[in-house]
């Protein structure tokens, strides 16, 4: 067997393996690149392998570093499956339309700045190809053995990450031998509101594990919420804004959850809040479709509250002029909108409108990849580039970790030790992680393999 890692490799964001048996090619995961504008661009125009000889895709959940580029391939010639959740798929055929209609916008945008000695600004896909891709999706349930081809079989175990994220169990007959690895796309947490704990799955002879905290521990996410409310209430205090990059998907149901609870106890000020992303409403619909998934307390909640993601005072806004309106807005508010990374979408324009304010305070929540303007803003770096124009950063920043989905070093030991108690973990590799990250968990998986972890570089391969 053949791996290489063609995305997530020493960095956080564009999730890409290929796995090779044989003559057989299956690809875990196709996530766009997302970073320096440049660098992302080409990064995610060009495949190490030719995507009209892939047998299958194996998509772990549907964020869009793992899931967007997928439109790409059907774009250069796949016509395979792409075996997934249930949820996934859902999520992933809205998060797509979502991303192709980001691209649009944005490329109109930088046109309009673009002089003439500079390259036409294109989306990276068309809705063709986003349409064709999602005609391929094969929805499999979690915990049910499915054959691919003769020898190679899947298996899904909730990941615990967002709604519909999956640990895949993937086995492959060698000459005689049945090959097992396991791949943890993004593991979750314990204890994370709204999604039940990641599965405890069997041991395996290759691992690939994700490592974005591995060097970390999360602060509880109880805690989260009065920091929260402790924000919020000084923005009405001052008459301030609160602007809260969040995926649309996943973090922002999270925060409106909290937000909802603090309702419920009277606890949050009357402030206007504000989700400005039209994909919260669809997703919320595919949330609602799938309440199977969610945690014992979200179900029990459900018999006293019918929406635990509506409140009197939220609005979700869907225009681009209610959009716009709220950066010419008076008074106090919150303003949850996307994308979490600050790298496209309606954010940018809140942003730009409010980080020359102190009265205003930006929250970040969750991890940033390097070179992203939610980086810059986390290392509050005195002037902010937003659609080519330099802003002073006078704005509060506040950087919250609890509501990360991403398991803590504290996480990935319990699930390392679940994974070998039984057989054992034979190689390691770990992806989708900083270097001092990945490096950081290697010194903790290294008591639960027989070989010490490697930590790949991008498009290594290695034999196993």
């Amino acid at each position: 067997m053949k791996i290489t890692f063609c995305g997530a490799a020493g960095e956080v964001t564009g999730s890409q393996h290929l796995i090779e048996s044989g003559k057989l090619k299956i690809l875990l995961d196709c996530g766009l690149f997302q970073g320096h504008r440049a660098e992302a661009r080409r990064k995610n125009e060009t495949f190490r392998h030719n995507p009209a000889n892939l047998d299958a895709v194996i998509l772990s959940h549907a964020h869009i570093d793992h899931c967007g580029n997928l439109p790409s391939l059907y774009r250069k010639g796949y016509r395979g499956p792409v075996i997934c959740t249930a949820a996934t798929a859902d999520v992933a055929d809205v998060m797509l339309q979502d991303s192709i209609h980001i691209q649009v916008e944005d490329a109109r945008h930088l046109e309009k700045r673009r002089t003439t000695d500079q390259p036409r600004i294109e989306p990276l896909y068309s809705e063709k190809d986003v349409r064709g891709i999602v005609r391929e999706f094969e929805p499999k349930q979690y915990g049910t053995w499915n054959s691919l081809f003769p020898g190679v079989r899947v298996r899904f175990r909730d990941a615990g990450h967002i709604l519909g994220s999956a640990i895949v169990e993937l086995e492959i007959d060698e000459k005689g031998e049945t090959r097992r690895l396991v791949f943890t796309g993004d593991l979750g947490r314990r204890g994370l509101p709204l999604l039940r704990d990641p599965e405890i799955v069997a041991g395996c002879d290759i691992l690939i594990s994700e490592s974005t905290y591995g060097n970390r521990v999360h602060q509880p996410a109880t805690e989260l919420k009065s920091e929260l409310l402790q924000i919020i209430r000084r923005a009405a205090d001052t008459g301030g804004r609160v602007v809260i990059p969040a995926f649309s998907l996943g973090r922002t149901q999270q925060i409106v959850y909290f937000l909802n609870q603090l309702n419920l106890t009277r606890e949050l000020p009357d402030v206007p809040v504000f989700v400005d992303s039209p994909l919260s409403n669809r997703l919320t619909e595919i949330f609602r479709r799938h309440l199977g998934l969610f945690d014992e307390h979200v179900r029990a909640l459900l018999h006293d509250d019918s929406d635990p993601f509506s409140f009197p005072g939220l609005t979700y806004v869907g225009t681009q002029q209610e959009s716009m309106a709220l950066n010419h807005r008076a008074g106090p508010c919150v303003i949850i909108a996307a994308s979490g990374m600050c790298e496209s979408g309606r954010v940018l324009h809140h942003l730009k409108h409010s980080v020359e304010n102190p009265n205003n305070t930006v929250v970040i929540i969750g991890f940033q990849a390097e070179h992203t303007l939610g980086r810059r803003i986390v290392e509050r770096q005195p002037y902010l580039k937003i659609y080519d124009r330099q802003y002073t950063l006078r704005a509060k920043v506040e950087v919250l970790n609890g509501l990360s989905g991403h398991a803590d070093v504290n996480d990935f030991k319990w699930w390392y030790e679940g994974l070998a108690s039984q057989t054992g973990v034979g190689q390691a590799f770990l992806v989708h992680g900083e270097p001092a990250s990945s490096q950081a968990l290697a010194g903790v998986l290294k008591d639960y393999c027989d070989e010490d972890p490697i930590i790949p570089e991008l498009y290594q391969s290695f034999e196993v």
